[in-house]
């Protein structure tokens, strides 16, 4: 995407519902660039007036002139500020959300591509940059454009051809201005490289903080720490230095100016084309015009790092998702729940092969099938191609004869729940959590919930009860306890489906026959598939599937299996039997 169409796409889509307030803004800003210039022409008449002519009936006005002149622009700075902060800040809530909308959105296998702490700083860091290239770059354009402009004409009305000669060093500003742009935007991209490198590592700091703790690897973890920071530190400052840049450039050119202009100025005096009163208005509209020059000179670079923050933010706004209802897709009709997998060909992608290999299964209604295998057989891929996180390169799904890829997604995800075998959490309270599969649950669903997976056994000697905060993914909590909360949060649900991914983790005796009565609940008169790791869901299972290599091998129910089956036996006698 070009510079020109990303500058339009941010105006159209984020701007352009603020132009009211640009406009008022743009108000603000011709009497800020009114009020600068006057003030340097009125030095003409106050030096004329007061000091050479002597003539004291403007010994008050003048000065009260001055101090409007200043009020007005202090005044007008402020508003025009304040109205381009608000357009800021909304511009950046609005790239924000849509950032955020889209990797809601999103399809897991989008999402998986890139580390969650490249996502956080582009959030933070390419938006920031994007937010002034939208309103201080505009109020710089607006700002400062029209108080050069001002300025241009105080020095023009009092000598044409000092002026003339003091505006040289306004296109030799600009060449290195336009020198300097290229640079920042270079050297952005390359300091959001780093900041997205370092927030995945904090990322990945807190999420280990225990292994880092029991491998002793704090030392090691410093130094990590002080590279990623060093190498973000190196290209912040490469950024502040191409900025500062600016100073030298301009005062060179400001002290050489002046210089040109004094020597000149002395010449048309001596000729009597300019007087003393003249010059120091002169001299006095152009220092002030220092500053709108100095600004305008790295707007440029403001630009190129907006627009540098753009090509990487807007991408992730207009990904499209390879998982999308048909144009006549149908809400799906759900009576028995019977699934069935019809010669399923499923990869992650090209250069790994096929993870599950014309595979077809058939999962009764109501009834429990288990799957069993060794790990990385494909067992957890046929769970997430169910509710379709990931949709199969060929073959079919059906659930009661409907095809899942010609329904809505939202109609096949309302029937299915997930209980996974690493237990997701939010950091909330514990009602919340239960009630995230039911937003408007009422409080006695949620105790129903709880008693029957036997989640208000711990929730009632927590000292705030269902209000308990629990931390980040449940940390406040115990294995069993976390398992047994996202059972509640599943049975709250009330899906047709449950998939299934019992937990390998040890639990106490009397903690596993909590979690194995809730499951029963759960899954009573379901259709549940279920990745067995313990024997008493074998035993109890209607139907199994051995899989091996993204295949199916066998199918039949223990017995059968145990008997008929050298991979299943080979299983069950190393990980299932303990």
């Amino acid at each position: 995407m070009r510079k020109i169409e990303i500058f339009k796409r941010l105006y159209n889509d984020y701007t352009k519902k603020y132009l009211n307030k640009i406009i008022i803004s743009a108000f603000f800003s011709i009497l800020v660039a009114g009020s600068t210039s006057s003030i340097a022409w009125l030095l003409d008449p106050a030096i004329k007036k007061l000091f050479i002519e002597k003539d004291h009936t403007l010994i008050v006005f003048i000065p009260l002139m001055i101090i409007l002149a200043f009020t007005t622009k202090g005044l007008s700075l402020y508003f025009a500020k304040t109205t381009m902060i608000a357009v800021g800040e909304g511009t950046k809530k609005k790239l924000q959300y849509d950032m955020v909308n889209s990797l809601i959105e999103n399809d897991t296998q989008i999402i998986d591509k890139k580390h969650s702490g490249k996502f956080i700083s582009n959030l933070t860091y390419d938006v920031t940059h994007i937010t002034n290239l939208l309103s201080n770059a505009i109020l710089t354009l607006f700002k400062d454009s029209l108080t050069l402009i001002g300025l241009l004409t105080v020095m023009f009305l009092q000598n044409w051809k000092l002026a003339l000669v003091s505006i040289i060093m306004i296109p030799l500003a600009s060449i290195s201005a336009k020198t300097l742009g290229k640079r920042i935007s270079k050297v952005t991209t390359e300091a959001q490289e780093k900041s997205g490198f370092l927030t995945t590592y904090l990322v990945e700091l807190f999420k280990n903080h225990k292994l880092i703790k029991v491998f002793q690897k704090e030392k090691y973890e410093k130094d990590r720490a002080d590279k990623h920071l060093d190498q973000l530190k190196e290209k912040n400052q490469k950024i502040m230095t191409v900025f500062v840049r600016m100073s030298p450039i301009m005062e060179i050119l400001t002290g050489i100016m002046i210089a040109i202009l004094i020597f000149y100025a002395s010449i048309l005096m001596s000729k009597g084309e300019v007087d003393i009163n003249n010059f120091f208005s002169f001299l006095a509209a152009m220092m002030l015009a220092y500053q709108p020059v100095r600004a305008l000179s790295t707007l440029n670079m403001v630009l190129n790092q907006g627009l540098s923050a753009g090509s990487r933010i807007l991408p992730i706004i207009d990904q499209k998702n390879y998982i999308n209802d048909l144009n006549d897709a149908e809400p799906i009709q759900i009576k028995n729940s019977n699934i069935n997998f019809k010669n399923i060909n499923f990869s992650y992608s090209l250069e790994n092969g096929k993870t599950l290999e014309s595979i077809n299964l058939e999962f009764k209604g109501g009834k429990i099938t288990s799957l069993v295998g060794h790990s990385g057989s494909g067992k957890s891929t046929i769970l997430n191609l169910i509710p379709r996180i990931y949709d199969a390169q060929s073959g079919d799904i059906t659930i009661d004869g409907q095809s899942i890829y010609k329904s809505t997604l939202k109609s096949i995800r309302r029937e299915v729940s997930m209980v996974s075998q690493e237990t997701t959490l939010f950091d909330d309270t514990i009602k919340n959590n239960i009630k995230y599969a039911k937003e408007n649950a009422t409080d006695e669903e949620v105790h129903a919930v709880s008693k029957l997976s036997f989640c208000d056994e711990f929730i009632d000697n927590l000292p705030n009860k269902y209000e308990t905060l629990i931390g980040e993914n449940g940390v406040r909590l115990s294995g069993g306890q976390k398992q047994r909360l996202s059972i509640a949060r599943a049975m709250m649900k009330g899906s047709s489906i449950i998939l299934l991914d019992e937990a390998t983790s040890s639990l106490d005796a009397e903690t596993e026959s909590k979690i194995q009565e809730a499951l029963k609940i759960l899954t009573k008169n379901k259709t549940t598939i279920v990745i067995a790791h313990r024997l008493s869901t074998i035993l109890n299972s209607n139907n199994i599937y051995v899989i091996d290599a993204g295949k199916v091998i066998d199918s039949g129910k223990h017995e059968f299996l145990i008997n008929n089956s050298e991979l299943y036996k080979s299983f069950y006698e190393k990980q299932i039997q303990k």
